[in-house]
């Protein structure tokens, strides 16, 4: 299966839709009166849709397991058309298209199998996805090509060049696979003067986000909190508690991160763990869902 345990979970909302096609006014009656021989075809593709929904890991190979916090099965008549839609919620991971598409297939299959001795005729004419939310699509930005971005790497060791930088590539990566444009990349000891001045050279700039890695830690030179937080125009606690959230649940020791982020003018200024995993878990936490920053600052500059 693929790996999950990077994303995040969110609501997660999928409605599918199956066709069944009878061929004779008269199995269409059988079916509305409930006078179907096999008993009630409503309520028997409900059971069996609700089970298929529940059980879709267990058939399809690639699907995780994951919890159903909500499901319905509504049917639509027109002609000799039965229309059956599955609608399918979570708070997960992953979405749920391909259980809300199982449910409408089985509950499809289940009135086929009861209608069947009424009508020979009888097929499935289509089964097919309506619609789907949650997840990293509902927050693309059609303007994130636009937004920039500048990385400062605070750190005694690398600037010295007696260790090579990781973290900071790695947020670079993430970016990039983002279509964020990179425009700046520094690497600087922790030293609070130096860190304050290059995150003012930056705002100056007109960056749309000042991203540090480093500092956040306990020793006595993981200064970049005391650095940015007297700078900050307004502090958004959200988003480090969002890293913390994020990284706890993978490891114990995030809690010890004093990481920070807030707004300088309409620059967001976020400063990440220093090591490459803390880094790359903390921009998983955050993007792209913390870009909807840029959308709220820019309808409040035309309130």
């Amino acid at each position: 299966m693929i790996d999950i345990t990077h994303k995040s979970s969110t609501l997660r909302f999928a409605r599918a839709q199956a066709i069944v096609r009878l061929s004779s006014q008269s199995a269409m009656d059988s079916l509305l009166n409930k006078t179907v021989p096999k008993g009630d075809v409503f309520e028997m593709a409900k059971a069996a849709a609700l089970l298929a929904i529940k059980n879709t890991h267990s058939v399809i190979p690639d699907c995780h397991p994951l919890p159903v916090e909500y499901a319905a099965v509504r049917y639509f008549t027109e002609g000799l058309e039965l229309r059956i839609e599955v609608e399918v919620k979570t708070i997960y991971k992953t979405g749920v298209e391909v259980e809300a598409m199982h449910g409408a297939s089985i509950a499809a299959l289940t009135a086929y199998d009861m209608l069947k001795p009424v009508d020979k005729q009888i097929e499935i004419a289509s089964i097919r996805l309506l619609e789907k939310k949650g997840g990293k699509t509902d927050y693309k930005e059609e303007y994130r090509k636009s937004l920039s971005a500048a990385i400062i790497v605070c750190s005694d060791s690398i600037s010295s060049g007696t260790k090579e930088d990781r973290a900071g590539k790695a947020i670079i990566h993430k970016l990039e696979h983002l279509q964020i444009n990179i425009g700046e990349y520094t690497v600087i000891p922790d030293e609070e003067t130096r860190i304050r001045e290059q995150v003012l050279f930056c705002v100056d700039k007109k960056y749309n986000m000042v991203i540090l890695t480093g500092g956040t830690g306990l020793s006595k030179r993981d200064v970049t909190p005391e650095a940015i937080k007297p700078l900050l125009n307004r502090e958004i606690p959200g988003i480090a508690e969002a890293m913390r959230s994020y990284g706890q649940e993978r490891t114990p020791y995030s809690m010890l991160s004093r990481s920070i982020a807030g707004l300088i003018g309409e620059t967001l200024v976020l400063a990440l763990p220093g090591s490459t995993k803390g880094a790359e878990e903390s921009m998983d936490a955050l993007f792209p869902h913390i870009l909807h920053i840029f959308r709220v600052m820019e309808a409040l500059r035309h309130d």
